[in-house]
């Protein structure tokens, strides 16, 4: 029997986090390290999402928030002793857990690492005891990142430090399908998977002008919320004309990486909307670029409705003879929250998968 070979440093997923913070969250403190940009923030925001309002909501920003704002000592004219005031930031008037993110961890002060080291390990802020289920988890840069300050040992020893990977390009375009982020952005990414490569893989800044690397202190990069900031300016580009357009993608993700977006913007013509789809799905035309028809296919994941429209369109989508961009258009109607459930019961996508047609993408 083969031995199954464990690697510690692995990486984990943002949907890993999440379910490494429901499973322990109550019990323990997680500190998740990434990359600028891959949405270590939106795990507080899935949370919040998944507890609604069981739960009070509590961000703290480590870099900018100051001890004092949190809680101090202040006279106690009627027993001559100092009490302790607890900021309303911590919302300690409800009696409702606290789910509590504290965001960039590493660049908190000494004496708020110092101070708030009872909040990590025994949910206690000053005199404060967090009421019973509550939950603090914590978010920062990675120490190659060069763009934070480091954790004092004895913080660090309260917390499990992990590592969170940028998502795949197919877990990105999920997320932005469901986003509602526009056709061309996510065929831009799927064309593009070097925009969410990562500096940690070995690449070097000749290998790859998209994204962020510590020595070159790039402002103006590719990743997983600049790529998302990319999308007001992308949908009010006919508002804005070309070149204030493209002034505000170079501002967001860098020059070299707006050029080649502006490339996939400019066949917007070349595209088959999905109404005509509908009417015509066997004698439509197929775009013969990947770019347009990548933007094609998301445009349809966002309108389609009904079982025959999803039926019309996989037969388009048969025309096309590419099983990469078949599978492209599965992936993203089983992954859509709209859409997943009427995917999982038609009957042309149960005669495709049958046929042995889909392969899973990286």
């Amino acid at each position: 029997m083969k031995r199954e070979t464990l690697n510690f440093n692995n990486a984990i997923s943002i949907v890993e986090a999440f379910r490494l913070v429901l499973t322990n969250g109550t019990r323990k403190t997680y500190y998740f390290q990434g990359e600028p940009g891959i949405g270590k923030s939106t795990l507080h925001k899935m949370l919040v999402e998944h507890f609604g309002d069981a739960y009070d909501a509590v961000y703290l920003d480590w870099s900018t928030i100051d001890y004092g704002e949190l809680g101090m000592r202040a006279p106690n004219r009627d027993t001559n002793e100092l009490d302790i005031y607890i900021s309303s930031l911590i919302k300690p008037k409800s009696d409702k857990p606290k789910l509590i993110m504290i965001d960039e961890f590493d660049k908190g002060d000494k004496m708020l690492q110092k101070l708030g080291a009872r909040l990590t390990l025994d949910k206690v802020w000053m005199d404060y005891v967090l009421p019973p289920e509550s939950i603090v988890f914590a978010t920062g840069n990675l120490a190659t990142d060069g763009v934070g300050n480091a954790l004092l040992a004895h913080a660090s020893n309260r917390v499990t430090t992990i590592n969170i990977r940028k998502p795949t390009v197919d877990e990105w375009l999920a997320w932005a399908t469901n986003a509602g982020l526009s056709a061309e952005l996510r065929a831009f990414v799927k064309m593009t998977p070097s925009v969410m490569a990562s500096y940690l893989d070995g690449i070097t800044p000749q290998d790859n002008e998209h994204v962020f690397f510590p020595v070159h202190r790039t402002k103006q990069f590719c990743s997983p919320r600049s790529l998302a900031n990319c999308n007001p300016d992308i949908v009010s580009r006919d508002k804005l004309g070309h070149s204030l357009t493209m002034a505000a993608l170079a501002g967001t993700i860098g020059v070299p990486s707006a050029k080649q977006l502006a490339a996939v913007l400019a066949l917007r013509d070349e595209v088959v909307m999905a109404e005509d789809v509908f009417k015509d799905p066997d004698g439509v035309r197929v775009p013969d670029k990947q770019a347009a028809l990548l933007m094609t296919l998301f445009n349809a994941v966002d309108v389609i409705k009904t079982q025959d429209e999803l039926s019309k369109f996989m037969r388009f989508m048969n025309r096309t003879k590419s099983e990469e961009l078949q599978s492209v258009f599965f992936t993203m109607v089983m992954g859509n929250n709209r859409t997943s459930g009427i995917a999982s019961k038609n009957a042309e996508i149960a005669k495709w998968l049958q046929a042995g047609n889909y392969t899973l993408l990286t």
